[in-house]
């Protein structure tokens, strides 16, 4: 499972980070997302949750999973608290 905190500076070892890479490169050449449509859609994610709730970021996880003919987009986003003063149209 890929971990956003780590792609964003988190303290791991040198092995760990090139796995992690490779695994992430492997992934991204099969979904045919570049890594930076993938970063975009991740932050745009977690743009809009902020809105209404706030958001655990030591537990967050997001990742994408690919299987023989789909990719899936997996997220872990644990909730702290709902914002009350935002405003359902």
């Amino acid at each position: 499972m890929f971990d956003l905190r780590r792609l964003w500076g988190g303290k791991r070892g040198s092995k760990t980070q090139a796995k992690e890479r490779l695994q992430l490169i492997l992934i991204h050449d099969r979904s045919s997302l570049s890594p930076e449509l993938l970063d975009l859609i991740k932050q745009r994610i977690l743009d809009v949750l902020t809105e209404f709730v706030e958001i655990d970021e030591q537990g967050l996880a997001i990742d994408l999973e690919q299987t023989d003919d789909t990719s899936a987009l997996i997220t872990n986003i644990p909730i702290k608290a709902v914002r009350r003063n935002t405003r359902v149209l």
